[in-house]
Parts: C-alpha cells; structure tokens; sequence
C-alpha cells in the first residue's frame, strides 16, 4: 500500500526526494513527518473504501426515510408556539402551519424497512441499508452546512473527510488518486473547499474530474509530445524542485513532487479508467447510463470502477435538492434521476464481492422542515431544518436493514438516538479503521481533527 508521504520510512522517503537533499533540510522534513504520523490513529477495519453520495440542497427526509402519521393528522394547522419559540430559520417567518407528506410509504425486505414509493429501486435493496433519523447539524444554511458536513466546522480553512482518510490510510493504487470527486450539475455553494486539503498537504485534496474532455485537466500530453519527451521534462523539474526542497525544506514541494509524478502515471491509468464503454450493455442497463453521456448514473458506475482500483473516497456530488417550493413535483424527479443508480451501484459491489468492504453514503447537508413555506397548493415547499435529518448507509461493516434513531411525531427532533454530524463521522472514520480522536494534525500550535473536541461511534450502526 502506498502510504502518504507524512508516514513514510526513512529509506523511502530518501529513495522518493533523492539522495541530494542537504542534511538540515531532510531532519526538518522528517521531524515534521514523524510529529503529524496518523500510523497511531489506526485500527483493525472493516471498511477500505467509501462512495460518498452528496446531495446538494438537501432532500426533504419526510418524504423519503421519515414518515410521520401525526403529521398527516395536522396537516394544515399551525405548527405549536413552542417549536418555533426561539429557532432560526432561513426563510420561514411568523406562525407557519404544518404540512403532511403527499408521498406514500411502505416496509420492504425481511427487515421490514420503511421507505418512501419515490424510491423503488433502493427498496429492492432494503435490506442492506441502514436509515440514521437523527442527524443534526449546527448551521442552516447551505454553505456553512455543507462545509461542516465535509469538513466538521462551519468555516472555510478545515480539511475535508476525503482528505483525512488519504492522509490517514493513503492510496492502495499509486497510479491513481486517494481521493477522487465527480460532480452532476452546478458544484455546491461552498465550492471546491468542499474537498480541499485545509491546511493537510495538498497531496490530500480532492481531484475532481472534469465532466467532458480529459478528466484532468493536462492529463494528455501536447501534440508533439511523445512520453519519453514528458518524462525527460519531469525529471529536470523534479531535479531542480529538489534542489529548492534542500533550500528551504518546504514540505509543499515535497507534494508538488508527489503530484507531478502522479500526474504522470496518470497519463495511462486514468483513460482505461474513464472508458465506460468498455462496460457490458447490461452493465448500463442496471445503471440507467449510456455510453458517452456524463450524467450521475455513469459518474455511480466511474465510482465502482474508481474503489474496485483502489482510490479510498470516491465523493459524487448531485444538484438541485433545495425544495423551497414544488416539492411535491420536483422532488420526484431528484429522486427518478439518482434512485436507480444507487441502488444498482449497491448492488454491483455486492456482486462483485465488494460491498463488505466499501462503505456507501447517501444524504444531504441538513433537513427540511415538517411547516409549510409558500403558498398553499402545488408550490409548497419545506424550508431548511438542521435539528434532524436522515441519511442512509450500506456495506463497509454497517448493520443493513436497521434503522437508528426516532424523531418526534412531527419529524422536528429527535427524541431517541441522537446522532450529531461529529458522530456520524467518528462512525465512518471507524469503519475504515481509524481512531477519530488519534487521527490528528499539529496546526498552529494545536492538534486538530475532523470531529474536533466532540463525536462518539454509534454502535447501533455497525454489524
């Protein structure tokens, strides 16, 4: 396994950056190698990889996982004094009346787990999921949400989910990244923050792969440029970052080495990678791709083929989730878009044998509301709702067909098995076999980690 450089052996890293790195330069680089080591952060594992599904804008859990019949009672009235006394919202104001699901739900599996009809695919695979219903978050809005869902904190600066897992478990394939993004429609409010590096080296941040053209930008060599030509260029810069590495000890130019030579190994593994085409016809039929066509079905089918060689997080992000209004007729077509691929992206990794050891995650970055925002009639919608919210996980160790966690009968707090997002990512960092609270940098002065000062393993998830 290809571990990343911050835990490298003496021998290795002196083999990587060359022999010609002065003395003062190397101690430096390896001090700080040794003080950031995550080796201690480890433990066994049932998870390798993780495909993160993110959906951007945040799918209305009651009509999906949360099904409230005392909702559907007071479907109309005014939601109790009490349960707004004192909360923020993004948009709702004065006295908002409580709003039922038009949706219908039912129990699938021998589990018995309750889904909504908008998705019948994912009901075909019930059994290997697990429903979390108390989820909460501290922001409410978009950006600050999503950073905190990606990287434990509400400002920009952190480092993302996929970025600690690299740092912390690295890559089994050195001709690929550790950590790879693809992104189906506008990119998120928070942007590309969403899979920096914060302050990790760079050489853990996300790549996002581009949609049309190379997946990486500068990945084809340009005309007249045979590979011996590229890689005779690359020696003399790595030469002469080197020498700048002897100078300064910067660890950043040990990641810009790392990178070029990535990018160049890159240069053959990544367009056998890309190449969809050579998937069998019943292969996009399951998925619901087609051959040539960027969409969020081919990138769940990039995502089997990114974890079957090796790449530790593999994050898909989808669009357009923001149900303010029309929930009830946009919100069936978010889920006819992505209902089909996820569950035959589950069911292909079982398939294959890999289910047990990839962790699949499907949520949003908070909830939505059980009160009505609009006006009465087909444009109702739901605002937004950090104090409880569901996600789904299946494989990588998780207990499928279980359901952790209650809410109120109204769906606006949880009331059993509180989960906050703290947690939720010490239970993924588990998974894969790292310690959140050992799994740390030294940054400033302080020693950081994705959970920060709080977040416990929920156990009920796991088999």
């Amino acid at each position: 396994m290809n571990e990343p450089w911050t835990a490298l052996t003496r021998r290795t890293l002196l083999q990587r950056l060359g022999w010609g790195i002065g003395s003062a330069a190397l101690a430096s680089i390896w001090n700080e190698a040794c003080a950031n080591s995550p080796e201690n952060a480890r433990r066994p594992a049932t998870a390798k990889n993780v495909i993160y599904l993110h959906m951007v804008g945040a799918p209305s859990q009651l009509e999906l996982f949360d099904y409230k019949p005392q909702l559907q009672r007071y479907d109309g009235q005014l939601v109790p004094q009490h349960l707004i006394d004192g909360q923020r919202f993004a948009f709702l104001r004065g006295h908002p009346k409580l709003l039922g699901t038009r949706v219908a739900f039912r129990r699938h599996g021998q589990s018995g787990l309750e889904l909504s009809n908008l998705l019948p695919h994912l009901a075909k695979v019930a059994d290997e999921l697990a429903v979390v219903k108390t989820l909460h978050t501290e922001e409410f809005n978009h950006g600050p949400a999503q950073l905190f869902m990606s990287t434990g904190f509400g400002q920009f600066g952190r480092p993302s989910m996929g970025s600690w897992v690299s740092y912390g478990l690295g890559t089994e394939n050195s001709n690929l990244p550790a950590f790879v993004v693809l992104v189906t429609g506008r990119t998120a409010g928070a942007g590309n923050s969403l899979w920096g590096s914060g302050f990790l080296p760079t050489v853990h941040q996300g790549i996002q792969f581009r949609n049309q053209g190379d997946p990486v930008l500068f990945l084809s060599n340009p005309p007249g440029v045979a590979p011996e030509d590229r890689r005779r260029q690359l020696d003399r810069i790595q030469q002469l970052n080197q020498l700048q590495l002897a100078d300064v000890g910067d660890p950043e130019i040990a990641t810009r080495i790392n990178q070029y030579e990535l990018a160049f190994r890159m240069q053959s593994a990544v367009p056998e990678l890309t190449d969809l085409a050579r998937e069998p016809a019943h292969v996009h039929r399951m998925y619901g791709s087609t051959p040539g066509q960027s969409n969020f079905a081919s990138h769940c089918l990039l995502a089997r083929r990114l974890v079957e060689r090796g790449v530790r997080f593999v994050q898909l992000y989808n669009a357009d989730w923001d149900h303010h209004g029309n929930v009830f007729t946009s919100l069936p077509r978010k889920c006819q878009e992505v209902d089909q691929p996820i569950a035959a992206l589950i069911g292909d990794l079982k398939r294959r044998g890999l289910l047990d050891e990839t962790l699949v995650v499907f949520g949003g970055e908070f909830g939505r509301t059980p009160m009505l925002q609009g006006n009465e009639g087909v444009a109702v919608g739901r605002d937004h709702h950090k104090n409880a919210f569901c996600a789904l996980l299946a494989g990588g160790g998780v207990k499928g067909g279980t359901t952790v966690g209650q809410t109120d009968d109204l769906g606006y707090h949880p009331v059993q098995d509180p989960m906050h997002v703290r947690d939720f990512h010490a239970t993924i960092l588990h998974l894969l076999g790292l310690d959140h609270e050992r799994l740390t940098f030294r940054y400033q002065g302080r020693d950081f980690r994705l959970t920060d000062i709080g977040g416990e393993v929920q156990r009920k998830l796991l088999r």
